[in-house]
């Protein structure tokens, strides 16, 4: 399978983002990529449930929302119903993760599980089986444009060996920092998505820097 690019649109122009929304749907991009955040969780607060059903009304391409939000058990149905296509929980944030995911499942929705950078991808070992995707924070999250942090590169590769063994079918995703200068190495090492929010809303070309991280070199 080709890796999928899902452009993050936390880092689009919020004064014209059905413009950049269009701009995606034209594009090679494979999913729009929408971050959740509650100032809680995370030290950032961004959209509600209001603007991702106006996303999805212009949205071609399905929705992959990653909840950075204290009890999101709460709210998987408003999210769901808002037109979340896939959904990931941070494993920080579950206190019983696997009824969550089971839950995810059930309302129609692709269940994936977020891991922070400081944490061991071990610690996903029990809930692979039950999870489409795994997303792999390759930043503190919390806000876009930061530095990417090179741990992440062990991580994927020790993740892949996992799924290997627990769910050959996983998607591996990859979110921050990412760029046209690690693409290649990041689907080297084992990422199935590459997200990227600045890489591709504030380049001088967005389309052409989603067609090149479709195909890195």
């Amino acid at each position: 399978m080709q890796h999928l690019v899902a452009p993050s649109l936390l880092s689009a122009n919020f004064l014209q983002l059905e413009k950049d929304i269009q701009m995606v749907n034209r594009s090679q991009a494979d999913m729009f990529h929408v971050d959740v955040m509650d100032g809680h969780f995370v030290p950032n607060i961004s959209f509600g449930f209001s603007i991702i059903k106006q996303i999805k009304s212009v949205a071609e391409k399905p929705l992959d929302v990653h909840l950075m939000i204290s009890e999101p058990d709460k709210y998987l149905q408003d999210f769901k119903e808002a037109g979340a296509d896939w959904l990931s929980v941070h494993y920080e944030t579950c206190q019983h993760l696997h009824r969550t995911i089971q839950q995810i499942r059930k309302l129609g929705m692709k269940p994936g599980v977020v891991v922070n950078p400081h944490n061991p991808v071990d610690l996903l070992q029990d809930i692979l089986p039950d999870v489409d995707f795994v997303l792999l924070m390759s930043v503190n999250p919390g806000f876009g444009g930061q530095h990417f942090i090179n741990n992440a590169f062990g991580r994927i590769a020790k993740l892949n060996k996992m799924r290997k063994e627990r769910n050959p079918e996983l998607l591996i995703e990859v979110d921050g920092g990412v760029d046209t200068s690690n693409a290649a190495r990041l689907v080297h090492a084992g990422a199935d998505i590459l997200v990227a929010g600045s890489a591709v809303f504030k380049s001088d070309d967005p389309e052409k820097t989603i067609s090149t991280l479709k195909k890195p070199t």
